[in-house]
């Protein structure tokens, strides 16, 4: 039997990952009362039960008896009765972008400004955060992905840490993006840009990316951002952090920092315990600007 709690920040996607798990054969209930949540599990535990997986998702709609959930959690694991709690997050600055896109009022904003609300519903749900067996930061995350992470703990039973890596190129021409942890810059290697035949290409393309690679320096900086980067990620780790952004830029991220980061992106994807994905933010800026 599995009792996984969902629940987490209200926009980071707990409605989303519940219908997907309910896809995956769990049997979900959303906005269950809490005094019924222990109850529910002695009856799904049950030997005549029929349900093996059961996903029931938790939030701050529960008002002030959110705040006994904790006991009760307690009295569970105390009785032997296993769950597992996942918690889904995302940056306070995506979760107000989130709001105001969908016009929807945040349930503790009561008609001040978002922000405000969301800042109480962490105080309020931190100690599910502590708690906490899977903590997935949903800020940088596209659906696709996040069903992704949802299948590899919930159906592929894989070991999970809780961190995202996204490489991500960029041009500092287009400005440094503003969720980035580490930024690097690569405009110390020769520039495609001003080669016949490679402008119109990018650092997807093996004849860039040949260019790129022919000088020693490109192989070095790889070399001592892999080192750096696989050292930081455990430590990241056993400090709690959900999410890391490494930014590789150069001047108009169509070249240079493509090719290196796309470099990254596979000797990283060789590694275990966290996600992986890469951006290219401004590979086609230069395409639609008509250069």
């Amino acid at each position: 039997m599995r009792f996984v709690i969902l629940t987490g920040m209200s926009g980071a996607g707990k409605s989303t990952a519940l219908k997907m798990m309910e896809d995956m054969g769990y049997f979900c209930v959303d906005n269950l009362p809490i005094a019924l949540i222990e109850k529910f599990s002695e009856l799904t535990a049950a030997e005549n039960a029929e349900l093996s997986k059961v996903a029931v998702g938790v939030d701050i709609r529960s008002g002030q008896s959110l705040e006994e959930l904790g006991s009760i959690l307690d009295h569970m694991h105390s009785q032997g009765r296993a769950f597992e709690i996942l918690f889904l997050d995302a940056e306070d600055t995506v979760l107000v972008k989130r709001y105001k896109e969908t016009r929807r009022n945040h349930p503790l904003a009561m008609g001040e400004r978002v922000d405000k609300g969301i800042a109480q519903e962490r105080k309020r749900v931190e100690f599910l955060k502590r708690q906490a067996d899977f903590i997935i930061d949903t800020s940088q995350l596209l659906t696709r992905e996040l069903k992704t992470e949802l299948e590899k703990i919930f159906v592929q039973n894989q070991a999970y840490q809780s961190l995202f890596v996204t490489i991500l190129s960029f041009g500092f021409k287009y400005g440094i993006p503003a969720d980035s942890d580490l930024v690097f810059d690569v405009r110390f290697l020769p520039n495609p840009y001003y080669v016949e035949g490679l402008r119109a290409k990018t650092g997807n393309d093996r004849e860039v990316q040949e260019y790129v690679m022919q000088y020693q320096e490109a192989h070095t900086f790889l070399d001592k951002l892999e080192d750096m980067v696989t050292f930081l990620i455990p430590n990241y780790i056993t400090e709690g952090k959900n999410q890391l952004v490494v930014s590789i830029g150069c001047t108009g991220g169509k070249h240079r920092s493509v090719t290196l980061a796309n470099g990254l992106y596979e000797r990283l994807c060789k590694q275990d315990g966290y996600g992986i994905k890469i951006e290219h933010r401004d590979i086609g800026k230069d395409a639609l600007r008509g250069k």
